[in-house]
């Protein structure tokens, strides 16, 4: 069994490795779906306890007092629990999937992921107001990242289980498998390629067959056959898009005015917006919670436009407030419902106004909810997807993209605000650069470019050590001193100088006169992105390559890559 997964190992060094690479998706859609799915189960349980039905969503139910306390006292009781955990372990969410994936090459902490199963749940199972997605991304892409680190798969291939993670993360959560390949592509990875897409599209359809056979299958909503009743309608489909790019807007720049209190203690932070959360919730108990019957009460025309509009504002307040404190939250399920208000009341509006002309306001709902989805995670294509995919309705496709890239416009170009978690990143000062040369360093392997024509050489040289070296003549020597690597010398100009010395007599290395080269170490998993910043924050000039033994008592020596050889390697390839 060892030697297969060495094998494997090795053939996910190629990053075209198609086959190696698709059973790679399939595992992990596997394993991302039934993650999601006992989230989603952790968070219905838990509002059970509560009494609250309709799968953890009835939150309207319960009595007045209720509405305020439980997410005082969730929030309170997550804050005293973050408090004992280090800063570093608090990050949950698609900003610590991003962060890691860059600082961290893919490898993704198991501490993080449970405390996103359990602080999550404990805060959407009491009524805070969040979205189950961004969770769902965290879990998918971290129990990926965690098998890919437990069979010690190389650091290229931990990004392709993050993106299959995602996706299936999403397919799971939702049941839209081509939404969750899309959202994967278009923010996790920000990447499209046709060796990507292909593990990342088996992840999405496993994951959602996870989904139907053990959660059942169907549309999240039901929604009859619709039309665009005419084209004379598209005005107003645009300026639902603006509509939709202000919320955002607001939405965006009240996270981000939050985050900036985050050297706050932790505890009075999360108290704080658990009584926000609680007075909002007060005068409207629709916002706690992910707010999916909501969305249903709304598609089924049980709001009236005042209380589709004070949903709006509420539902961006609380959960704006919630995810730039860092509650283990989601955003893109109360985008939808947001959405989802603005385009039910500017549906129901235009009916009132234009009978002859506008079309059912369960249309606009439907084009509302892609819109807010696509501007806050600046993903226009994943949030045309979504809607599609959400609701089995084409017809929502054409004024949907229309009203989309309206949102998306006022909220990049007039207001000139990124994604959400773009933002965030930005303000926590996180570098996460999705240029084609980072992509291009982060999916190759070190393998690909490393010279194994190295040997380790001690010191002392006697007249037997020279021999295997001339016969061996090495592209690099390793020079070692009792166990220890001093640093790297040509093998050419190592032979050269030892020609000139006298036969039968010992040498000693470091005597010699020749260039020395600086190094530094990275594991066998590393890709290139992981040894040119391993040589930068060493002001090394090579990285040597190791493995670790369970027999030997030293790290096996793989091989050397130097800076010049990577840039050779990336000005041969862009």
């Amino acid at each position: 069994m060892r030697k297969q997964i060495q094998k494997y190992r090795q053939l996910l060094t190629n990053y075209d490795s198609v086959l190696a690479y698709s059973l790679l998706g399939i595992i992990g859609g596997i394993a991302s779906g039934l993650v999601v799915l006992a989230f989603e189960r952790a968070i219905s349980l838990a509002a059970s306890l509560w009494g609250v039905g309709g799968g953890g969503e009835d939150f309207e139910s319960l009595p007045p007092q209720l509405h305020f306390w439980l997410p005082v006292a969730s929030a309170l009781a997550l804050g005293i629990g973050y408090r004992l955990l280090r800063p570093e372990d608090r990050e949950t969410g698609i900003i610590h999937v991003l962060s890691r994936m860059h600082s961290h090459y893919g490898a993704l902490p198991a501490r993080n992921a449970l405390v996103q199963f359990f602080g999550g749940t404990l805060a959407l199972g009491a009524g805070m107001s969040g979205g189950r997605e961004g969770p769902g991304v965290h879990l998918g892409g971290a129990v990926n990242s965690l098998l890919g680190q437990r069979l010690q798969l190389p650091s290229n291939s931990l990004r392709v289980l993050i993106a299959c993670g995602t996706a299936g993360g999403i397919a799971a959560a939702f049941n839209t498998p081509l939404a969750g390949v899309i959202f994967a592509m278009e923010v996790i990875v920000a990447e499209y390629t046709v060796v990507g897409f292909i593990p990342v599209m088996l992840a999405a359809v496993s994951a959602s067959a996870v989904s139907r056979t053990l959660a059942g299958s169907g549309a999240a909503f039901a929604i009859p056959e619709l039309q665009l009743t005419s084209l004379a309608e598209m005005p107003y489909i645009i300026f639902l898009g603006f509509s939709c790019g202000l919320a955002v807007v607001a939405f965006i720049r009240i996270a981000r005015v939050t985050a900036r209190f985050s050297h706050i203690d932790v505890t009075l932070r999360f108290a704080a917006v658990g009584v926000v959360t609680g007075s909002l919730s007060m005068l409207v108990p629709e916002i706690m919670g992910i707010g999916y019957d909501t969305l249903n009460q709304a598609l089924n025309g049980e709001l009236v436009v005042t209380a589709l509009i004070v949903i709006a504002l509420a539902k961006i307040l609380a959960t704006a407030v919630s995810a730039g404190a860092g509650m283990p939250i989601g955003i893109i399920g109360p985008n939808l419902l947001i959405g989802a208000c603005i385009g039910g009341a500017l549906g129901h509006l235009g009916q009132q106004f234009m009978p002859e002309l506008a079309s059912d306001p369960i249309l606009y709902i439907l084009i509302g909810m892609g819109s807010a989805m696509g501007a806050v995670l600046n993903a226009p294509l994943a949030a045309i997807l979504a809607v599609i995919e959400l609701t089995h309705s084409i017809a929502v496709s054409m004024p949907a993209m229309l009203a989309i890239v309206a949102a998306s416009l006022t909220c990049s170009g007039l207001f000139g605000e990124r994604a959400l978690h773009q933002s965030l990143l930005r303000q926590l000062q996180r570098v996460v650069p999705d240029d084609p040369l980072n992509q291009l360093l982060h999916r190759t392997h070190v393998g690909s470019i490393m010279d194994s024509r190295i040997v380790r050489v001690p010191t002392q040289l006697n007249e037997e050590d020279r021999v295997p070296l001339l016969e061996f003549k090495p592209t690099w020597c390793l020079v070692s001193r009792e166990g220890e690597d001093l640093y790297l010398v040509q093998g050419e100009t190592l032979l050269a100088w030892l020609d000139k010395q006298p036969a039968g007599e010992e040498v000693d290395i470091t005597d010699a006169d020749i260039r020395r080269w600086t190094t530094t170490n990275i594991p066998l998993q590393a890709s290139l992105r992981q040894a040119l910043d391993s040589i930068g924050k060493q002001t090394a000039e090579a990285a040597c390559v190791y493995e670790r033994s369970r027999t030997a008592s030293k790290p096996i020596l793989h091989g050397v890559i130097t800076r010049e050889a990577i840039e050779k390697f990336t000005l041969a390839r862009l």
